[in-house]
């Protein structure tokens, strides 16, 4: 196993071009950026050299374009796939808006190239037979695991021919909610093949799955963990109870003169409750959660995206791989159980070089959660006192 260990400091561009990393000329053209970040600079090499590979980075460092740009060249310079049906570049997402986002991605590059290869999503929360037809000709599939495996079951694909396999949040994927349908599809891959797994926070049990794999650990003092948040996030904490929770969120949102504002809860009812709330007091909001259609997600991020709506109201469906340029504030209405799920959540602002505030509602039931999560992040985050601010007219 190689490990490179690379201090990172935010997505500062790298020392080098895109295409010193031995990526064509004409395929970083046609991404329209020339300067790699830290985990670009790493992984693009080691991924075309068809070595497994294991990317450790934090939320918005640029690990999507790590493994897309040098998989591109890949199928560009070797074909596609061979036979209908029979992908031979499988990405396996835990999110129908990461699919989305990864198939955007890619197919806005092959758009700009004289190539008919060509990338689906395929994820549930739609017709399966429209994508069951769309799947006769793929090269670069893009899936999450339950409709992949829906799919397969009804013969529109076979994973025989999968050259590589991505995991993207593969701490997600390997998790107790998703690892029992990644290992049933993991075992209808050739055995001979690339894998490469992304995740923004690591563990030694990611490596076990890789042959011989190149680690890039993007925290030099912190190898395989990667559990504190981006150093462009100002964190900051407010005591409240649960009852002024509400009152407080729309102070916040009225007083800290943000364009855009992605609040996090812990369940589609509470988000729901939010978003009405909100509503009521004429503060432009949306919601995107499990029990909202997919097309209904779509508008409401799209409108979030175009400024459209000020706030959007989001479970952890919207905490992992969607990008948001420039989200000037995250706040979390509730906590999430999991250190690593704040983290992903608060990682959708602080991008790009650019600062942003995360600000969490802490309840007297939440405050020994709180104190958890700080321990695991190693950091320490400025508590106020929410008693203290008039909530008169909120």
């Amino acid at each position: 196993m190689l490990r490179l260990a690379i201090e990172g400091r935010g997505i500062k561009a790298g020392r080098v071009n895109l295409s010193d990393l031995g990526l064509s000329p004409h395929l970083v053209e046609a991404f329209g950026f020339k300067s790699p970040t830290p985990i670009q600079e790493a992984a693009i090499p080691a991924v075309l050299a068809g070595k497994d590979v294991l990317g450790v980075a934090k939320t918005g460092s640029g690990k999507t374009a790590s493994y897309v740009l040098p998989l591109l060249q890949g199928l560009i310079e070797r074909g596609g796939a061979l036979r209908n049906r029979e992908p031979a570049i499988l990405v396996l997402v835990p999110t129908r808006e990461l699919a989305e986002q990864v198939r955007e991605i890619v197919s806005g590059g092959l758009g700009q190239l004289e190539t008919k290869l060509r990338c689906l999503s395929v994820c549930g929360g739609g017709s399966v037979n429209p994508q069951m037809r769309a799947l006769e000709r793929v090269d670069f599939l893009v899936a999450t695991p339950g409709r992949l495996l829906d799919l397969i079951g009804k013969n529109a694909v076979t994973l025989s021919a999968v050259r590589t396999l991505v995991l993207d949040e593969a701490d997600k994927m390997l998790s107790l909610g998703f690892q029992k349908e990644v290992d049933e599809l993991l075992s209808l891959l050739p055995e001979t093949r690339q894998t490469v797994l992304f995740s923004a926070t690591g563990s030694a049990i990611l490596s076990q799955r890789l042959r011989d794999p190149v680690v890039i650990d993007l925290v030099r003092d912190h190898p395989g963990e990667s559990g504190e948040a981006a150093p462009l996030i100002r964190q900051t904490a407010y005591q409240v109870t649960e009852e002024r929770k509400g009152p407080l969120l729309r102070y916040l949102i009225r007083t800290g003169e943000f364009r855009q504002v992605l609040v996090f809860v812990s369940s589609t009812q509470m988000a729901d409750r939010v978003w009405n709330k909100l509503l009521k007091n004429k503060i432009t909001a949306g919601a995107i959660h499990s029990k909202i259609s997919q097309g209904g997600r779509k508008m409401a991020l799209a409108k979030f995206r175009a400024g459209e709506i000020q706030v959007l109201i989001a479970t952890d469906l919207l905490s992992r791989g969607v990008d948001l340029e420039a989200l000037p504030c995250v706040i979390n209405y509730e906590l999430p159980r999991s250190p690593k799920d704040y983290v992903h959540r608060i990682g959708r602002t602080g991008r790009a070089d650019r600062e942003g505030d995360a600000i969490s509602l802490i309840s007297p039931d939440e405050e020994h959660h709180f104190r958890v999560i700080q321990k695991k992040m190693g950091v320490r985050v400025p508590m106020k006192d929410g008693a203290e601010i008039s909530l008169h007219g909120m």
